[in-house]
């Protein structure tokens, strides 16, 4: 495995096509590993802009994982991630992120305003104050996510569903061209699932574009665009329409679907 390993550091290193500076995310040679064992190995991808993208896979399929190493969250053996054709570091400033739910402090002694007020920091610096102007559009945001009468709650007094609404008006308040979304609708109820999907397809009228790792395959269709499917390695990608079939979904779950769940997805239009 480790020589494996290090054929992809070279594969991934030599990558040397041009970034496209169409796609608000594009990954070339990307490999991960945790120890010996890749979690992902070589993939390429490209997201296409102003759309709404879902990255589907098993568990343990490499994910979040892609998500975190295109953000440089973790360490990569190699490969390279561009940002609207930039490299990550030069591009912050237009991707927001909400990260997973469960790896938050919830405990933080924080007001609801207060977190929401934290995706202006890119903006204003370190030392900028926070102006009337910023907690206006703050306020907006939590309205957008039907959360505008929590501002003064404490984060942790919230449900789960309403901390992962918060958590997306953070977002919102960046003001991005790009929003990445590592399992948006895990252990949210229902009412907060549609409310947070449609603000996402607002942001894709608006012009922006959205990636969420998606662990729903039910809901995948009515959902999203583009889908990019990955098992450790790229098993395939495109429009849902024409790559979210069973024979795709077969490959990239080795199995671990059943033929009656498949046969489901594909009267739901997979």
């Amino acid at each position: 495995m480790a020589d494996t390993l290090k054929l992809a550091a070279r594969d991934g290193a030599a990558t040397g096509a041009a970034p496209d500076p169409s796609s608000p995310l594009a990954v070339r040679g990307l490999t991960v590993s945790y120890g010996e064992k890749p979690a992902l190995f070589s993939v390429d991808a490209t997201f296409p802009a102003q759309t709404m993208s879902a990255i589907v896979g098993p568990n343990g399929a490499g994910k979040s994982t892609l998500m975190k190493a295109a953000l440089g969250l973790i360490p990569v053996v190699s490969g390279q991630v561009s940002v609207f054709g930039r490299p990550v570091a030069a591009a912050r400033d237009r991707i927001a992120y909400v990260p997973q739910r469960a790896s938050v402090d919830w405990d933080f002694p924080t007001t609801v305003i207060d977190v929401v007020l934290m995706g202006r920091y890119r903006k204003l610096g370190l030392f900028g104050r926070v102006t009337r102007a910023e907690r206006v559009l703050a306020t907006d945001a939590l309205a957008r996510v039907g959360m505008e009468g929590f501002a003064t709650r404490q984060i942790g007094q919230l449900s789960g569903g309403q901390q992962q609404r918060v958590f997306l008006a953070r977002a919102l308040a960046q003001e991005a061209d790009l929003y990445l979304l590592d399992e948006p609708f895990a252990g949210v109820d229902a009412a907060t699932e549609r409310a947070i999907i449609e603000v996402l397809k607002g942001l894709k009228a608006e012009g922006r574009s959205v990636i969420a790792v998606h662990h729903d395959l039910s809901t995948v269709a009515d959902y999203f665009d583009h889908v990019f499917l990955v098992n450790v390695r790229a098993m395939a990608e495109g429009p849902v329409a024409t790559t979210f079939t069973p024979e795709a979904l077969a490959q990239t779950y080795g199995g671990r679907l059943a033929a009656t769940h498949l046969d489901q997805l594909a009267l739901t239009g997979a």
